[in-house]
């Protein structure tokens, strides 16, 4: 099991040394064959070891390890939609959920932004754990449509083929809502990558 969940365990410790959730906030995941491993309920994402996680199938039952995480849903269900998507990483950045709170678009200023996210999905507020959350969240990603959601209140959600491809969307997708948070301080409302570059990056 070491090999399978060390990358998730190193992230763990990042994500908390970045301030992008705190103590247990959040949780992780990575496809199994046909099953998945999440982390454990009340598991602190920068403590975290190989038998902090549980082992799920996809019919919602646990196989092995420590109780699920209560957001175990959320994760099934992308992996159910989208069969592209070997990990999922759920957490808590506080300027994406302010802005979003605030109504207000995170735009993708620079040319990583636009590269490695491009897009993203929110849903309302739903409690965490409940069916609403995970169908909702799933469907803002099902197909391709976007690869990181905001969850209304609460948090995000991004999924990459690897750890390292999900958690480079996490990092990017809150380092636009940092820019676009001073941005906004600044007056502007506006300024994005442009269009057409993108789609020239998009075919390189």
């Amino acid at each position: 099991m070491t090999d399978t969940l060390a990358e998730l365990i190193e992230v763990g410790a990042d994500i908390v040394a970045r301030g992008l959730a705190q103590a247990s906030g959040g949780n992780l995941s990575i496809r199994h064959g046909e099953q998945f491993y999440v982390t454990g309920k009340g598991t602190w994402l920068n403590k975290l070891e190989d038998d902090h996680f549980a082992l799920m199938n996809m019919e919602g039952k646990q196989v092995s390890g420590r109780t699920a995480s209560s957001e175990w849903k959320l994760h099934r269900d992308i992996y159910a939609k989208r069969p592209d998507v070997n990990a999922i990483i759920h957490v808590h950045p506080q300027f994406s959920l302010l802005l979003t709170a605030l109504g207000k678009k995170i735009r993708f200023i620079t040319q990583d932004h636009a590269f490695y996210v491009g897009s993203y999905g929110q849903t309302k507020y739903y409690t965490n754990g409940s069916d609403e959350l995970a169908e909702t969240a799933a469907a803002e990603l099902a197909h391709g449509r976007h690869n990181v959601v905001v969850l209304g209140n609460h948090g995000i959600a991004a999924a990459g083929a690897t750890v390292e491809e999900a958690y480079r969307r996490v990092l990017n997708f809150e380092e636009a809502a940092k820019l676009t948070y001073h941005a906004l301080l600044l007056g502007d409302e506006t300024t994005e990558f442009p269009a057409d570059e993108l789609e020239i990056l998009n075919h390189q």
